[in-house]
């Protein structure tokens, strides 16, 4: 089946009122909170003009493990997001409530992008 044909009949469904199984809605959150994580990292690295490479060597990783990070390929550890604060010169700040993640690397410095 199609990406398209399975979002699809997913909202047919849903319109009539037949719910997703609870393991799929579960693992919709984890896939959710990967993009969220990943997209976070991004705009942070970008923001500081560094590459995957770079970033990378700060964070004690390699470039294609930075790469699958930021594509939400992967759930980081916490220890993963700490180094990863630490590399972009931030806090990171995660607030969970319900249905609803929000993910943002803070810069220590005023000066910092």
């Amino acid at each position: 089946m199609s990406h398209t044909r399975w979002n699809t009949t997913r909202e047919r469904r849903l319109r009539e009122g037949i719910s997703e199984p609870a393991e799929v809605s579960a693992t919709r959150w984890e896939i959710k909170l990967a993009f969220d994580v990943g997209q976070a990292v991004h705009d942070r690295r970008t923001a500081l003009g560094l590459s995957q490479s770079e970033l990378a060597a700060r964070a004690g990783m390699t470039q294609p493990q930075v790469a699958k990070l930021e594509l939400g390929g992967t759930v980081p550890t916490l220890p993963l997001l700490a180094r990863l604060a630490k590399a972009l010169d931030t806090t990171l700040n995660i607030a969970i409530d319900d249905d609803a993640t929000a993910m943002t690397f803070t810069p220590h410095r005023a000066d910092a992008a």
